[in-house]
């Protein structure tokens, strides 16, 4: 089974997508890659950018540590152009921006800077970048806290994907990156919005992961993809062979899940289209 490709429809407009979530653990660099890979699969060309500094995103798409400067710390903070900051990975169609631990020093770096917030929204919008014409899709994997970094990726997307872990605690993070994403949509970016929430290490053997589900689902509506990406020990494995678990083993239940999410989220997008030609 693989998402269907958007040959046979008109390809929505461009767009650039943060997937956030300042709690850690709850699936977000395994989503942001895996997305990336399945939509890059399909013949979308799809730009991924690591802005956590834990560079886990670079990590699983094979880029070894010394082989990530210059990459997104440089392209950040305007010291390398995007041309030198990217590199193609195994997977046709994917490229990615690497994150050095160099990154952990961008929020301080940041204070004193000019147009701090708008620092990525500016370098993707310049024409030596030129990002929404050179790919159809840009992923940013955020770093799991609101800081300045993660504030810029607010500033320079159009919609943020929320990865959410079906556990008991799922919902105490959610409420504080919605509001952030109320606050920047009203200072800096007018066209910012939730995209989606997608459950993820979703256990349907327990009966918790299963209300978790229920009790998201009743809270956030139809905000949340009805693809959920279960947990699945082939997608804890994928990593430390230096590949999104679509290449490591394309046949599991997560690989699966993640073929599934590809294919909801081109429908979600082509529909946001379809409705913004219409107003």
């Amino acid at each position: 089974m693989t998402p269907s490709s958007s040959e046979s429809a008109p390809i929505p407009a461009p767009q650039i997508f943060a997937i956030a979530n300042q709690k850690g653990g709850v699936g977000k660099t395994t989503t942001a890659i895996n997305l990336a890979t399945a939509l890059a699969a399909v013949g979308e060309r799809v730009l991924l950018i690591d802005l956590d500094p834990q560079g886990n995103a670079s990590t699983s798409l094979g880029v070894g540590r010394n082989e990530r400067s210059p990459g997104s710390y440089e392209y950040l903070l305007g010291l390398k152009p995007m041309g030198e900051c990217v590199r193609q990975t195994r997977i046709p169609g994917l490229e990615v921006m690497p994150a050095s631990v160099q990154l952990a020093g961008a929020e301080i770096e940041l204070i004193d800077m000019e147009r701090r917030e708008n620092r990525l929204a500016d370098a993707l919008a310049a024409p030596e970048s030129d990002a929404r014409q050179r790919w159809n899709l840009v992923l940013i994997d955020c770093p799991p806290s609101l800081g300045l970094v993660t504030l810029n990726a607010l500033v320079a997307v159009d919609a943020v994907l929320v990865p959410l872990q079906a556990e008991f605690l799922a919902l105490e993070g959610i409420g504080a990156l919605g509001n952030t994403v109320e606050r920047v949509k009203k200072r800096l970016n007018p066209r910012l919005h939730i995209f989606g929430v997608v459950l993820t290490m979703v256990d349907r053997r327990m009966t918790l992961s299963q209300q978790v589900v229920a009790d998201v689902r009743a809270h956030y509506g139809e905000q949340v993809f009805g693809t959920t990406i279960p947990r699945n020990v082939r997608i804890a494995e994928a990593p430390s062979h230096g590949m999104p678990v679509l290449i490591y083993d394309n046949a599991c239940a997560g690989s699966q899940a993640y073929i599934l999410l590809a294919s909801e989220f081109i429908r979600r997008r082509r529909l946001a289209a379809e409705q913004a030609a219409v107003q």
